[in-house]
């Protein structure tokens, strides 16, 4: 009897301890202090700027392609940007601009739709300009994608913002300084110096047309392959597979038998570069390396439309169609030459 009572005393005691232990834990649980996020940076370490950052918003219901071209642009935009950025219908624009403040956000990108056409809005927050675009053509990144025979698109391809590369804007015309000047604030500067080639993955390009008035935007990937490097070789150190040897007789078939694999492409001098140190596997320093570009997407043809001196607001420093002084004006002369007609008519 006395030995089965300190049985059950042990195996209450045990219990009072588990239920005690379970219940410190819940505590710390509950009080335990969460862990910060790793936060972006505001400034550039290397160039001291101020690091560019936006949001891309519609204005107005959009439809399903045009809603796909705006998560492009926001996946063109990373990482200094908002990818999963929530709006309501009840948002009003001082309600993104109120947000961009505390957040750092330098620019906004907005989309609409009209009767006639789409258009895109880049907006410097929070006193502007604002440069209206209208959209003749756009193809979404999925597009081309399946156009490609071998898409490219790996997952830390948009670990870091694009390069830039502005063409054909230097006729000297304020309304393209202006477009220049934009484009180029809202990515992050490099240091050609102090730059590391692994963060160049991505380049978006705009190209102006003085004849047809028109800016072809493209977005590109860029890679590096040795030249002078079979495609088989190439892929066996980059995927660590092993290949397939039974039907060779030697080792040395794998690398020198016709037609196993094609010689590199891009053996022409203006595409290659001489790199300065090691690349991955392949691109080593001190030897050169073809550069390639692939579209990964969105593509665009843009058309300025005008220039406001706000955020969307203010007055009109360029109009594809004329500021209202320069109507006013052409009127009056117009006005002068049948005056003076008349006048001559008369005599």
């Amino acid at each position: 009897m006395f030995f089965l009572i300190h049985v059950y005393v042990f195996i209450l005691q045990c219990f009072v301890i588990i239920v005690v232990g379970i219940f410190i834990q819940k505590k710390m649980k509950m009080f335990a202090r969460p862990t910060a996020k790793k936060k972006q940076a505001d400034v550039d370490h290397i160039t001291g700027d101020k690091i560019p950052r936006s949001f891309v918003f519609a204005r107005g219901k959009l439809p399903g392609s045009l809603r796909q071209l705006q998560m492009n642009l926001r996946k063109l935009m990373l990482p200094f940007t908002a990818l999963k950025l929530k709006e309501k219908k009840r948002n009003s624009l001082k309600d993104f601009l109120n947000v961009a403040g505390p957040m750092g956000v330098t620019h906004f990108l907005m989309l609409s739709k009209t009767e006639t056409a789409p258009y895109l809005r880049v907006a410097r927050t929070p006193q502007g300009p604002t440069l209206t675009f209208k959209i003749h053509e756009y193809s979404l990144a999925v597009d081309i994608a399946h156009s490609q025979l071998h898409p490219r698109c790996p997952q830390d391809l948009f670990k870091n913002a694009p390069l830039i590369v502005l063409s054909g804007f230097g006729s000297g015309e304020q309304h393209l300084k202006l477009i220049t000047v934009m484009f180029q604030n809202i990515f992050p500067a490099i240091d050609v110096n102090t730059v590391k080639l692994s963060s160049c993955q991505r380049i978006v390009l705009l190209n102006y047309n003085k004849d047809t008035k028109l800016i072809d935007f493209r977005h590109y990937s860029i890679r590096l392959q040795p030249v002078g490097v079979s495609r088989r070789l190439r892929k066996f150190v980059q995927n660590h597979q092993v290949p397939d040897l039974r039907n060779l007789q030697d080792v040395s078939d794998f690398v020198s038998k016709a037609g196993y694999g094609s010689e590199s492409e891009g053996d022409d001098e203006a595409a290659t570069v001489t790199l300065a140190n090691d690349l991955g596997r392949v691109n080593k320093a001190s030897t050169k390396s073809a550069v390639k570009l692939q579209e990964i997407g969105p593509r665009m043809t843009l058309q300025l439309i005008k220039i406001e001196e706000g955020l969307c607001s203010g007055g009109v420093i360029f109009s594809e169609y004329g500021t209202a002084s320069e109507k006013r004006q052409e009127k009056n002369q117009n006005k002068g030459e049948d005056a003076e007609e008349n006048d001559e008519d008369s005599d």
